[in-house]
């Protein structure tokens, strides 16, 4: 008799334990569904909302009245919208009259609506989410700044007028696209803290203050060299 007794017993011991585990199961079930509760909300709270210009920011950033091209009229013809958190500027088409614009420190990821500025003479663009600076060619542009920002390529910066170029502390790792024919008046070309290993690229006749410093140059194009000179060649250091 106590063989058995001793043998039911087990079995009341092994039967009471099992019951146990499963609440742990449903608690690990539990956590996760927890887990994937807190992610959803945090992809939401990483959408940046949208913040699109509007009338009333612009009536209170316009300044400097001047004459319209015509001489007929008068208009206000400089824009400061920096550090306004705006994600979308496409009212600024409406204002053709612009000669000096100012969207920096923004979250800007299109500008294409300044292609409506023809008579745009500076432009400041620094600290956005561009990822590029394409725009029509601006017959009378002379400055303009895309730096801190994602930009990956030179494509699309072709303004006869063009002085100043500013592409400084982006993702560009060749230089592409500036053509020598319509960029014949540009004499500075910024581009620190890219990702360029060459100057390839780089073929401006009137080009005198070229800044790469804080890439990681491994070469430097002898027909580049010739083309720019000896004031030019002192600025490719990394120093600079």
């Amino acid at each position: 008799m106590s063989d058995i007794s001793d043998q039911e017993y087990d079995e009341e011991q092994e039967g009471g334990e099992e019951p146990e585990q499963d609440p742990e199961g449903e608690g690990g079930e539990g956590e996760e569904g927890e887990g994937e509760g807190e992610g959803e909300e945090k992809e939401e709270e990483e959408k940046e909302p949208e913040n699109p210009l509007t009338e009333e920011i612009i009536g209170e950033s316009l300044s400097l009245l001047c004459k319209t091209g015509n001489g007929l009229a008068h208009a206000y013809v400089k824009l400061d919208i920096h550090d306004k958190e705006l994600t979308d500027i496409s009212l600024l088409s409406s204002f053709i009259h612009l000669r000096y614009v100012d969207t920096s420190q923004n979250k800007i990821r299109d500008i294409s609506p300044l292609n409506s500025l023809t008579h745009l003479l500076t432009l400041k663009c620094d600290r956005n989410l561009l990822t590029s600076a394409r725009l029509d060619e601006l017959p009378y542009i002379q400055t303009a700044s895309f730096a801190s920002n994602q930009i990956t390529t030179t494509e699309g910066v072709n303004h006869p007028l063009l002085e100043s170029l500013n592409l400084s502390f982006n993702e560009i790792v060749m230089v592409s696209g500036l053509e020598p024919s319509k960029l014949g008046r540009l004499h500075t070309l910024e581009l620190r803290g890219n990702k360029l290993e060459s100057t390839d690229g780089i073929y401006l006749p009137n080009l005198k203050n070229l800044f790469l410093g804080a890439n990681t140059i491994k070469t430097l194009e002898r027909s580049e060299e010739r083309r720019v000179g000896k004031e030019c060649r002192s600025r490719w250091s990394p120093y600079h």
